[in-house]
């Protein structure tokens, strides 16, 4: 099985249809998606229609703190980011709603977990971004294979039985290995909204087996999706870092 692995769309259209249509064109037959699917982008609705579309052949998805902010639960953000939430709200059906509302925060399958940020108790989010963080993701869970977004970066460690570390930056298109006898943790970079200075949205495939995860770049219209950024009326910042990748 391959398995395609989204996360972070926060509302951008364009940057999920270029990764649905590539993971299509790489063999992925099962999609997951790893939460916050609304907030900084002006496609909320499109979005959550097509992952709905999605789930309902047979896709796995669970919440991310922004999808969580929509039934407004009180979560720390940015000013920009609230004023994109506040937005976000007044865009939503009641059908869009209940659906984010209705998303579990963590889904297992197999040896596989999937969920938004690190396996750890929530509140808060909290973040995979260094050594020391993927440790205690990973020993917050039992699962052999954890999968999970919020960073916005692409990253990916392992733990072997004895308790080394080992960390790997991956670089799009080549597979890594993840042998079995090791416990891995995927961090798969933001489908809607990079920050590692490449617009490009990313996503990665799961080759179950040949037990190998692949990292994808796809470029999309980033300067449309900034340009409806800015007719929705939200904070010109969100465009600009769209634009930049950072």
């Amino acid at each position: 099985m391959r398995i395609a692995l989204f996360a972070d769309i926060h509302a951008n259209r364009r940057a999920l249809e270029a990764c649905l249509e590539h993971a299509q064109s790489q063999g992925a037959n099962r999609s997951v998606f790893l939460g916050d699917f609304v907030g900084y982008g002006p496609d909320p609705h499109e979005v959550i229609d097509r992952v709905m579309a999605e789930t309902a052949k047979g896709a796995l998805a669970v919440a991310g703190n922004h999808d969580q902010a929509v039934a407004e639960v009180r979560e720390t953000m940015t000013s920009d980011a609230e004023r994109a939430m506040a937005w976000t709200r007044g865009q939503l059906d009641g059908e869009a709603r209940d659906f984010l509302g209705s998303l579990p925060l963590r889904f297992e399958d197999g040896p596989r977990l999937y969920v938004h940020a690190s396996p750890q108790t929530y509140p808060p989010w909290i973040y995979v971004n260094d050594a020391a963080a993927a440790r205690r993701a990973l020993e917050a869970s039992r699962a052999q294979m954890i999968f999970c977004g919020h960073t916005h970066l692409m990253a990916l460690h392992g733990i072997t039985a004895t308790g080394q570390l080992v960390s790997f930056q991956p670089v799009p298109k080549v597979p890594i290995p993840l042998p079995r006898h090791r416990r891995w943790l995927t961090v798969v970079g933001s489908v809607g909204q990079s920050r590692d200075g490449d617009p490009a949205a990313a996503y990665a495939v799961l080759d179950t087996e040949r037990s190998d995860i692949t990292h994808f770049r796809v470029p999309y219209d980033v300067e449309a999706t900034a340009s409806a950024i800015l007719q929705a009326g939200l904070p010109p910042s969100l465009a600009s870092r769209l634009l930049k990748g950072q």
